[in-house]
């Protein structure tokens, strides 16, 4: 009844390949294929995201100029005081 832990149940028809950790590249192809593929990524992305980003940045630095003109007083309203 059951086995060691890891092998508690059989399943049938299923089949599983491993290789070793020791076997395995950790880094196969990084310079070659990895950066080229993160530039052509880029690429092809950049004018999807940024333009919101843009829009955004720019909504945000309008608003705070606005709030600081709006924040001062007029000084042509108190002209007259004394």
């Amino acid at each position: 009844m059951g086995g060691h832990f890891g092998n508690l149940e059989r399943v049938r028809h299923v089949i599983t390949y491993s290789l070793s950790p020791f076997e395995q590249k950790a880094f196969p192809n990084y310079f070659t294929k990895g950066i080229p593929n993160l530039w052509r990524r880029f690429r092809a992305q950049v004018f999807r995201v940024a333009p919101p980003f843009v829009v955004a940045y720019v909504v945000y630095a309008w608003g705070n100029q606005e709030f600081e003109r709006l924040k001062r007083k007029n000084p042509a309203d108190f002209e007259n005081d004394e």
